[in-house]
């Protein structure tokens, strides 16, 4: 039937120094011969030749040799539940509870991670916050930074220059402002058809570009990203977060 809530041990062997013990069957007897396999027993494991049995300075409580019960708030089943109802209250439990201390350990360490990959998900922004665009570098790093890209290239596969630092020349074919937001939505001087959205995170310089002005800007790659028009239906379009602008020459 196994052993749930207590057990005797199989290591902690219990000595009858009084009586004498068969090497074979490990039973004790006052006789000479064991009473379950008739063999004599010899000088060394006579009562008072044998060797004292050695007693473990810290036994455990599931294997001292006696029964013992195991609380209700011990068992596994009530600590799994606390790890993932309470995790700190379910720590604890494991921590007091009479399981060896290395697994202990290794429950202890993976619900720490758990507990901390949640934490980070749910307020890691708030440690590590979103910044659109890198402000440590001066303008003349950030602009010898930025990769020349084809506007119809960026629209065709944006998601490949996702987080990188970007140029273009583009035409501005509308400018929206959405709450504290101002988004520029340009087009390729070539093609008019190949639109991308601008998200204006501008650190310095020029702005409030007209509608018609060619400029070339200076940002980050943002992939593709969805607007929603003034009848709330979704539009999936190439974006770009803007840190720098120049107005061409001409417009």
């Amino acid at each position: 039937m196994g052993r749930m809530l207590g057990s005797f041990a199989d290591d902690n062997e219990l000595d009858r120094p009084d009586l004498n013990k068969c090497p074979d069957c490990k039973c004790y007897f006052a006789g000479d011969n064991c009473p379950l396999c008739g063999k004599p027993c010899p000088e060394e494991m006579r009562a008072g030749n044998r060797k004292p049995v050695k007693v473990k300075k810290h036994p455990n409580r599931n294997q001292s040799g006696r029964v013992t019960f195991i609380p209700w708030y011990h068992t596994w089943w009530f600590i799994l539940v606390m790890l993932f109802v309470f995790p700190f209250a379910g720590i604890v439990l494991l921590a007091t509870s009479p399981y060896k201390k290395w697994l202990i350990g290794v429950v202890i360490a993976g619900v720490v991670l758990i507990v901390i990959s949640i934490l980070f998900t749910f307020f890691g922004h708030l440690l590590f916050p979103y910044e659109p665009v890198d402000t440590s570098l001066s303008r003349e790093e950030y602009v010898a930074t930025c990769k020349q890209v084809k506007p119809q290239a960026y629209y065709r596969a944006p998601d490949q220059y996702a987080e990188e630092y970007v140029t273009m020349t583009l035409v501005v074919a509308d400018r929206i402002v959405f709450g504290e937001t101002t988004y520029y939505v340009c087009q390729d001087p070539a093609n008019e058809r190949y639109e991308i959205y601008l998200c204006e995170y501008i650190i310095s310089g020029d702005e409030n570009f007209a509608v018609g002005e060619t400029i070339t800007i200076y940002g980050e790659g943002a992939g593709l990203s969805t607007f929603y028009d003034e009848y709330g239906d979704p539009d999936t379009v190439p974006c770009i977060n803007l840190a720098y602008a120049v107005l061409v020459e001409g417009d």
